[in-house]
């Protein structure tokens, strides 16, 4: 072994309030990647409690890239909270029952925003909500309180609501190639050879791994 086991639930037994995501999940529709961890002293292993509107007929996707922290009070609110804006009400009658199904919309008039995608060693802070179809790219971090209603690019900050991005993690050049190397891809051997210089705050080691 190389670092803790990626199918384990908990990856320090000693600390009950980590727990690895994608040995959590039940829902086909929900994707996880290795080593990413809700963090949540009252069941993180509940974690699909915390994506809610999230109906298998919509077809939209969950995905979550490899080692993303997540805190507690994350909401991944999916494409079923929305509703048709385009008529006199709003109100879903349909899912009321009673012969109000008559005015079931289609597929096409459901403002679906496509599937919520999370890149990969992307941090999100406390209380943070994720709207539907929102894209966040590798090695960006989410403030604490923020809702985040439209794409975050790669290794880029953002925070408050709206969310809005408040400045670059690094240099174009240095983003470049971390999305070049995409580190959470390599073995795990190579990834515990590397650990100092992944946590180093010396940038400039990152570019002499071979």
């Amino acid at each position: 072994m190389h670092g803790p086991n990626p199918d384990a639930v908990y990856p320090n037994e000693n600390i009950k309030s980590v727990c690895f995501i994608k040995n959590t999940i039940t829902r086909p529709n929900i994707i996880v990647g290795d080593y990413t961890y809700y963090s949540d002293y009252e069941n993180p292993e509940k974690f699909e409690n915390r994506v809610t509107h999230h109906y298998e007929f919509n077809g939209d996707k969950l995905i979550i890239g490899k080692f993303c922290q997540i805190a507690s009070g994350i909401e991944f609110v999916m494409n079923g909270a929305n509703h048709c804006m385009n008529r006199i009400t709003t109100y879903p009658f349909n899912i009321m029952g009673n012969d109000w199904e008559k005015t079931t919309p289609t597929m096409e008039d459901l403002p679906l925003k496509g599937d919520t995608i999370i890149g990969n060693d992307v941090w999100i802070g406390q209380n943070v909500t994720v709207m539907p179809g929102v894209h966040i790219g590798d090695g960006a971090i989410i403030g604490a309180n923020s809702v985040v209603a439209k794409d975050i690019p790669p290794y880029h900050i953002a925070v408050g609501n709206p969310c809005k991005v408040i400045k670059k993690r690094f240099d174009d050049k240095l983003i470049e190639y971390l999305e070049q190397i995409q580190w959470w891809n390599w073995s795990d051997e190579k990834i515990f050879n590397n650990l100092e210089i992944l946590c180093s705050g010396d940038l400039t080691l990152i570019r002499n791994i071979k």
